[in-house]
């Protein structure tokens, strides 16, 4: 059993709005043990709309659309379903009630081109929108179901999660759930992980999947089960075996980010920090200064001049009084890339140098990276 989304809107295709209802439906669907497999964005045509319908249903047995409910001309969905399945849009007299009522709740008065909302297709079964105007409805057929939902991201919410997830639930027998955990890493590349755990991405469930991002790698375990519990009982023993294999440099887990790990080590240690960059575009201090403990740990950013590090962080130290001072330094010369940092506590000196190798409008973020995953490997260290 599985599921596919669509998102419909032009304004989708066009980049003008960002699609977060599928990622919501998707994270939804998790909670009954429903997987989606495929997710399409696609604009306000009605034949392209129905021909992608007819393809998903043929593909899945659970079908959910998002968007192009309204009352407007380009809103295509209710006619598209219709086509998909050789079905007239018919009249539904109960639907206008709500809507006219609707409106009278908010004070208004519809228009008569919002009276093409109580239009379905012939047998959908429609299913009230209590907190908008757009009834959402439900195709069942032969092979499954299409499930159309207002794209209001508060209206296709709540419709989802008090009548789309119960609806589902029952009409396929869903008793499980699909859990993940995501393991956060830095300091090793995304072809370094699979080299070390490619025989885990060949299990079918638990799911081990790497996501690279800039300058560090996660690991999701997805485990599909009964309960929770049996979940965890699948996660756990692979989550005990990265812990084994990839050590200090795992940062944390979830949707914790770097620096926020760094900035939770310094605040129980009761320690602040004091920077200096230059190269980086100031990526290290923007992500500093927007930390919950930023006024407890951080003591800010100097400008880093062309001395030494090691003379910087020195002056930094003493001149801010601060546990810890860290300089940061990014340069391109020709072909090479080069990252510098240098850290000063109270054991000494540290300093790191490596060479970047990606694209040069991600050196200041690369670079920033890199020094806090040396900061937080000093603390971890001492």
């Amino acid at each position: 059993m599985h599921a596919e989304l669509i998102a419909i809107g032009s304004e989708l295709v066009l980049g003008e709005t960002v699609d977060t209802n599928s990622a919501y439906i998707a994270r939804a669907l998790r909670t009954i043990g429903l997987p989606v497999v495929r997710s399409t964005v696609i604009g306000d045509d009605v034949e392209a709309i129905a021909a992608l319908v007819r393809e998903a249903t043929a593909r899945s047995p659970i079908v959910i659309t998002a968007g192009g409910l309204g009352p407007t001309v380009d809103d295509p969905t209710r006619a598209a379903v219709a086509r998909a399945f050789d079905r007239a849009l018919e009249y539904r007299p109960e639907l206008w009630e709500q809507i006219v009522e609707r409106f009278r709740r908010f004070g208004r008065t519809p228009t008569e081109n919002n009276r093409q909302q109580a239009y379905l297709p012939t047998g959908a079964q429609a299913i009230e929108n209590s907190i908008g105007t757009a009834p959402a409805f439900v195709v069942e057929h032969a092979s499954g179901v299409v499930i159309s939902l207002p794209g209001v991201p508060r209206e296709m919410e709540h419709l989802l999660e008090t009548r789309i997830l119960p609806y589902l639930r029952e009409r396929f027998d869903l008793r499980g759930v699909i859990k993940s955990r995501i393991i956060r890493t830095v300091g090793l590349g995304e072809s370094q992980i699979d080299a070390e755990i490619g025989e885990l991405e060949k299990l079918s469930n638990p799911v081990v999947g790497l996501a690279a991002h800039t300058g560090n790698v996660d690991i999701r375990i997805t485990a599909n089960a009964g309960s929770e519990a049996e979940a965890d009982a699948l996660i756990t023993p692979i989550a005990a075996l990265l812990y084994e294999k990839f050590g200090e440099h795992i940062y944390g887990e979830g949707g914790i980010t770097l620096e926020e790990s760094v900035a939770q080590m310094l605040a129980a240690r009761g320690l602040t920090l004091v920077i200096a960059e230059a190269g980086t575009q100031g990526r290290l201090n923007a992500r500093l200064a927007v930390l919950p403990q930023s006024t407890l740990i951080y003591r800010g950013a100097s400008t880093l001049n062309s001395a030494p590090l090691q003379d910087e962080v020195a002056r930094l130290r003493e001149m801010r009084s601060a546990d810890i001072s860290l300089a940061l330094r990014a340069t391109a010369s020709g072909n090479e890339q080069r990252i510098e940092v240098a850290l000063l506590d109270e054991h000494g000196l540290k300093t790191h140098t490596q060479i970047y190798g990606g694209a040069p409008t991600n050196l200041g973020q690369w670079a920033s990276t890199v020094a806090l995953n040396q900061l937080r490997l000093r603390l971890k260290r001492n």
